[in-house]
């Protein structure tokens, strides 16, 4: 083990959590209440990870990263009331467009204005998903029936083996590639249907009323991360880029501090450690010893989504006047999928347009001044002449984000969940793991961190007592 110099700014506690995201500050707040000494070490400087708030001149708060809550994330949904967050309903009223082959169609929940066979292929394949998906075992996923076969082939394969309508096909990948922010052929089908599956299943995943994008916290999801870090003061360390974790495969012995967790400014030694990063954050922290292969394949190959999230202010929603929900899907454009973002203080028209997967990596080259204007030339294409001249456009592309890389969560590529996905979520000696890409319910999603900071929590509870 390599030695540790210690100074003056150096600390011991019985708990050290990497990361002030919504998984790692859900731990922290556990950990505390069970009495136990914990400090949160943190790279950036705020609280949040992958949510983060932005704001328009006008005034008005945004979100840049993730957003939405909807039935079935019980937890998230009482962390927001337990901290005193009010949620919203988003608007949904009207018809939504799809634009694909050139053409502009409306449509509804149930159609999106795909054609009358291809709305029936879609929703039968919709279907079939679902009915697949509740069969894989969300806490191990290798374990479930025929899991070899689906690691096996890609979703693409997958999905084209079930659905022979060419344009519901489309379609569907297009309607993943809003989910997973990976295009179809990138990850397995066994990845496609416990991700799917951890959510209740895609039909509920895509629906606004009634799914995953129902409602938003008034003021922004970051509140949530926020005002954990207010209740856990100054146990709570920002602008301390962790670059190493020495001691981890120690035998935790209850009269020393085993660990070192290494930061720029000082070295922390504890009993324990949380790491709640993203896995491809997790693979940039150096350990001492090396951690096993098996769990260093897994978080390596953990791939992040590639997404960029763009809040655009109009004067007033002009589209609500006709008729139109504000919901967009393009099989055609660099934008692909659209929301009505608007908040209830303020009466500005606000859309979220989102540049996903093969979109978002060619974007990538691009500089913020020429994405935007891109952008700009969709949402005109799509409602015409009124979404030519925004009062102000913000933009993320949580790809360049450096202590992120990547949303909305992770994805394993063909072979991956068989072989080392039970190293994603175990504990490496005294290391604990926590994160939206470990969780079993709702992976990927807000109330799939807070869950998985509630199990890491427990782990280290049980460890140490």
């Amino acid at each position: 083990m390599t030695a540790i110099e210690a100074n003056a700014s150096d600390l011991t506690c019985d708990v050290v959590v990497v990361g002030a995201g919504i998984a790692g500050l859900t731990a922290a707040e556990q950990l505390v209440a069970a009495g136990l000494d914990v400090r949160v070490v943190e790279a950036r400087d705020r609280v949040g990870g992958r949510t983060e708030g932005g704001e328009f001149a006008s005034g008005t708060v945004v979100e840049l990263g993730g957003q939405w809550v909807g039935p079935t994330q019980d937890e998230v949904l009482a962390l927001a009331q337990r901290l005193g967050l009010e949620t919203f309903t988003v608007y949904d009223e009207g018809s939504s467009l799809l634009f694909a082959d050139g053409t502009r169609t409306e449509g509804d929940d149930d159609t999106f204005g795909l054609s009358t066979d291809a709305a029936r292929a879609f929703t039968d394949l919709v279907e079939h998903i679902d009915r697949t998906a509740a069969t894989i075992d969300r806490e191990a996923p290798w374990d479930s029936a025929d899991a070899v076969r689906l690691d096996r082939m890609t979703a693409a394969q997958w999905l084209d083996a079930h659905c022979g309508d060419a344009d519901a096909r489309a379609f569907m990948d297009t309607m993943l590639a809003s989910i997973l922010a990976a295009e179809s052929d990138e990850y397995s089908a066994l990845h496609l249907l416990f991700y799917l599956g951890s959510g209740g299943g895609l039909h509920r995943m895509m629906l606004t009323i009634g799914g995953a994008q129902e409602s938003r916290v008034r003021g922004g999801t970051h509140q949530l991360s926020e005002r954990l870090a207010e209740s856990l003061g100054e146990r709570v360390l920002l602008d301390e880029e962790v670059l190493r974790i020495t001691g981890w495969d120690s035998a935790d012995d209850a009269d020393s501090e085993a660990v070192a967790v290494t930061t720029e400014h000082r070295t922390l030694r504890c009993h324990r450690v949380v790491v709640a990063v993203p896995p491809t954050m997790a693979t940039r922290l150096s350990y001492d010893p090396p951690l096993p292969a098996g769990r260093d394949v897994a978080q390596s190959h953990m791939t992040p989504g590639n997404v960029l999230k763009f809040q655009v202010e109009y004067p007033r929603p002009f589209w609500r006047q006709e008729g139109l929900s504000g919901m967009v899907m393009s099989l055609d454009h660099d934008v692909s999928l659209v929301y009505d973002n608007c908040v209830p203080d303020s009466d500005a028209g606000i859309l979220v347009a989102f540049v996903e997967g093969t979109h978002a990596r060619n974007f990538n080259s691009l500089d913020e001044r020429e994405r935007a204007r891109r952008v700009i030339d969709d949402l005109t294409a799509f409602f015409g002449d009124d979404a030519a001249s925004p009062t102000e456009v913000l933009q993320r592309n949580w790809s360049e984000e450096p202590f992120t890389r990547g949303c909305y969560g992770g994805r394993f590529a063909t072979g991956l969940w068989t072989t080392v996905g039970a190293h994603l979520a175990a504990p490496c000696g005294l290391i604990h793991w926590a994160g939206a890409e470990t969780a079993a319910v709702w992976n990927g999603y807000i109330d799939g961190a807070v869950r998985s900071g509630q199990r890491a929590a427990a782990e280290v509870v049980a460890g140490v007592r």
